[in-house]
C-alpha cells in the first residue's frame, strides 16, 4: 500500500520529499486571514514556505519532514528562489 507521499510524489514529477531536516529559523507573520510561514533548514540557503489558517507551535531547532517543489518570487524586480511546501510534519 502507497503512502499519502508516494501519491503525491507520483501524480507530481515536481514535487521532492525530504525527511529529517533541522530547522534552523521559523518565522510567522499574519497575511490577511492567513498566516504565512518562512524555515530555513540548515544546509540550504534558500527559503521553505507555507500558508496556515493559524499560527502553529516553533519548528526552530526541530526535524521535519517536507515535501516541497521549487518555485520563484519576484520581490522588487528580482527573483529569488523558493521553496513552496506543500506537506509537512514533525520527524
Amino acid at each position: 500500500m502507497k503512502s499519502d507521499v508516494d501519491k503525491l510524489l507520483g501524480q507530481h514529477k515536481k514535487l521532492v520529499h525530504s525527511e529529517d531536516k533541522k530547522v534552523a529559523s521559523h518565522t510567522q507573520r499574519e497575511n490577511g486571514d492567513w498566516i504565512m510561514h518562512s524555515l530555513m533548514l540548515e544546509g540550504y540557503d534558500v527559503p521553505f514556505k507555507f500558508k496556515r489558517k493559524k499560527k502553529y507551535q516553533s519548528l526552530a531547532g526541530a526535524k521535519v519532514n517536507l515535501t516541497y517543489y521549487p518555485a520563484t518570487e519576484v520581490v522588487a524586480g528580482l527573483n529569488f528562489e523558493v521553496m513552496k511546501v506543500v506537506r509537512i510534519k514533525r520527524a
